[in-house]
């Protein structure tokens, strides 16, 4: 697939670098010519000067042909913009724009652009580990009120089953980790101490839902 990023700051050149690592074609777009010194003399994309959302810098990048568009720059409203001119002029269905304000973000998700909301995700993982025992989200959706969290489960918890586990609590364990390997659980796998429980729940029920996992169930086995 060939893929165009608008933005050669760290982020943008991480990105082209794996994504050429993967076998796609590349091409850079950044205003400033010494950004590109980001992406290594081993890079064999493109590297395209200019604006990321004006059509002539975009041909030139081969947005034409690309499968997918990644702004990334540090704009918010250039990242939008050229968003949308890859999707509504260029025709390109897999679109993706970095937004500083999480406010924005759910805006233009709502419009049909992916976004990642860049201050609001690393908010998020700091808390995670200022506060460990707690449930912030690894991943919510754009309304927020659905998300993805690792959860504190109480020893009493060791010993049952998934299945119990998710009634009591009333989220979807979506996967855990088990002496460091991913495992996807079963109704019947069952808790052992170590392992890190990832859940999905809805957003407003997250200080229920801490509560369920320190308390432990509430029957016997």
């Amino acid at each position: 697939m060939h893929i165009v990023i608008m933005g050669c700051g760290r982020v943008g050149a991480t990105l082209a670098q794996s994504l050429e690592e993967r076998g796609h074609t590349v091409a850079v777009i950044d205003r400033d010519p010494t950004a590109f010194r980001r992406l290594g003399s081993r890079f064999g994309g493109r590297r395209v000067t200019g604006l990321g959302f004006d059509r002539d810098t975009l041909n030139e990048a081969g947005l034409q042909d690309a499968g997918a568009f990644a702004a990334v720059s540090s704009g918010d409203n250039s990242n939008i913009i050229a968003a949308r001119v890859a999707r509504e002029v260029f025709g390109v269905e897999n679109v993706t724009a970095r937004i500083y304000d999480p406010g924005r973000a759910e805006v233009y998700e709502r419009l049909g652009i992916p976004t990642v909301a860049t201050v609001r995700w690393t908010a998020d993982q700091m808390l995670r580990r200022l506060l460990p025992a707690g449930a912030e989200p690894l991943w919510r959706d754009p309304s927020g009120g659905v998300q993805l969290s690792e959860v504190h489960v109480a020893a009493a918890w060791l010993g049952h089953t998934v299945s119990a586990f998710q009634e009591r609590t009333g989220v979807r364990v979506a996967f855990m980790t088990r002496m460091g390997e991913a495992i996807l659980p079963t109704a019947r796998t069952v808790l052992q101490e170590g392992d890190l429980v990832h859940v999905m729940m809805y957003g407003d029920r997250v200080a229920e839902v801490e509560a369920a996992c320190m308390l432990g169930p509430e029957e016997p086995r």
